[in-house]
């Protein structure tokens, strides 16, 4: 079984990487490289630990580990090499610009002051893996589809979905984690240090506190399937209201697919995020009638879990609101742990001093399990509302798009950006969530690709057009 996932695996990864460097190194396509990571990033440690689960080889898992860093590269580069007169393009910088810039100029000071107890290669990679952020955003900024490629994108999101759909059904039917088959705990184990843990040899986030299966399908773990779901529905849900009803039942089986998805993962953050990610919408469509339905559920589901619901599933609500339970009191220290350190030290304490990535040593780390006090133990107050600001002013700008662009396509983009941007600021909460790449790094580009609309809808939130040539 092993071998056979390892050849799937190879195979697919090498038509991936033959496709995208054709059209990136011969035809000049560097935009194409947002499909490879599409197509790529959602099955990222699933290949990972297939890989080594085959060949015990640290060393092949570190190609299939910076595959991706390196086609950014190439793209990076693609972008420089094809411009006709590169001299001659015009930088033209919206409010977003100025912030990503100041965020990651913040950032790379860090990596050079003697701040934190990280050593200086465990901050290159921290910052290597943000600054990811901004290489997307740079490439949404920059790219042009017309909306044929638009809509094979938003048709690969679409079909990630289904499929992972329909490995967990097949999960839930056989009654076993597919993390199982790949490998997953012997790759965490040698690769990352982390022994397996929980009742099903993976970890304690492949559970409930019940000790039921939370499922991931090929994701890494439940909760950024869960991440990847709004952004499914997100999809499914402005192409269903934007196509013609007789071309519509797919789009309703992408939604369906990703509630689906949703419950099995069993994420209580990434159920909020849903229902604020609806709210959401109503507002935007102004339609005040799903609001009173909303309002009019979440009363009939209160009255169940108080007045019908069996004892565990009350104390589990309850626990739940009232963080009491083991996994919201863990919330709780770390936030307080990261608050603390904020007040200590406003300006700071460094760059990998915070977090859940690889990078972040656990004997130095300091919080992890918000986003925003992430960045905020590392980068000071400043990098924190910096952070806020891109994210706010990001989201609003985008829906500014969606309503005022006359483009269908790029209305469709600006959509899906703000509205999975606005539900995962409560996952943003609970998690280091940035670290969904899969959800993270594409909605990022769409954003980018968004206030390039932007630019030409506003053109007075511009600074001046300037260019190396001028």
């Amino acid at each position: 079984m092993a071998y056979i996932l390892f050849l799937l695996v190879l195979g697919y990864v090498a038509v991936l990487l033959f496709v995208t460097t054709r059209k990136i190194v011969f035809e000049g396509e560097w935009e194409f490289i947002i499909f490879f990571m599409v197509l790529f990033l959602p099955f990222y440690i699933s290949i990972l630990s297939i890989v080594y689960q085959a060949t015990g080889s640290e060393l092949l898992v570190g190609f299939f580990q910076y595959i991706k860093e390196l086609l950014l590269l190439t793209a990076l580069l693609g972008f420089l090499f094809y411009q006709r007169d590169f001299w001659a393009y015009p930088f033209r910088l919206n409010t977003i610009d100025k912030l990503f810039i100041a965020f990651f100029g913040l950032a790379t000071v860090y990596l050079f002051l003697p701040l934190g107890e990280a050593t200086f290669l465990n901050k290159l990679l921290y910052l290597k893996n943000t600054l990811l952020i901004g290489a997307f955003y740079f490439l949404g900024r920059n790219t042009r589809f017309g909306e044929g490629k638009i809509d094979r994108l938003f048709s690969c999101i679409m079909l990630i979905a289904i499929a992972a759909f329909c490995l967990n059904l097949v999960e839930k039917m056989i009654g076993i984690h597919f993390q199982n088959f790949t490998g997953y705990a012997l790759f965490n184990f040698a690769i990352n240090g982390i022994e397996p843990s929980g009742n099903y040899g993976l970890s304690w986030t492949f559970e409930t506190q019940t000790t039921g299966m939370r499922l991931a399908s090929f994701f890494s773990d439940p909760l950024e399937m869960a991440s990847s779901s709004l952004l499914a529905f997100a999809t499914g849900l402005i192409w269903y209201l934007s196509s013609k009803r007789e071309e519509s039942w797919f789009y309703l089986l992408v939604m369906a697919a990703a509630v689906g998805s949703l419950f099995f993962s069993a994420s209580r953050a990434a159920f909020g995020a849903f229902f604020v990610m609806l709210f959401f919408v109503a507002l935007v469509f102004r339609l005040y009638r799903l609001l009173a339905l909303g309002a009019s559920l979440l009363a009939l589901f209160g009255i169940y879990v108080l007045y019908f619901a069996s004892e565990d599933f009350y104390y589990f609500v309850y626990d739940t609101i009232t963080f009491q339970n083991a996994s919201s009191v863990g919330h709780l220290v770390e936030w307080f742990l990261a608050l603390d350190a904020i007040i200590a030290n406003p300006e700071g304490i460094g760059l990998a001093m915070s977090g859940n990535t690889g990078s972040v040593e656990d004997e130095v780390r300091v919080g992890g399990e918000n986003q925003f006090l992430i960045y905020g133990v590392q980068l000071g107050v400043l990098g924190m509302l910096l952070y806020i600001l891109i994210l706010g002013v990001g989201i609003y700008k985008s829906l500014l798009v969606f309503r005022y662009s006359r483009d269908t396509a790029v209305a469709r983009v600006a959509f899906v950006a703000a509205t999975t941007k606005f539900g995962l600021l409560l996952p943003l909460f609970t998690a280091n969530a940035e670290l969904y790449a899969y959800v993270s790094l594409s909605t990022w580009w769409m954003m980018g690709y968004s206030l390039t609309a932007y630019n030409d809808l506003f053109p007075r939130d511009l600074s001046q057009v300037t260019s190396a040539g001028r």
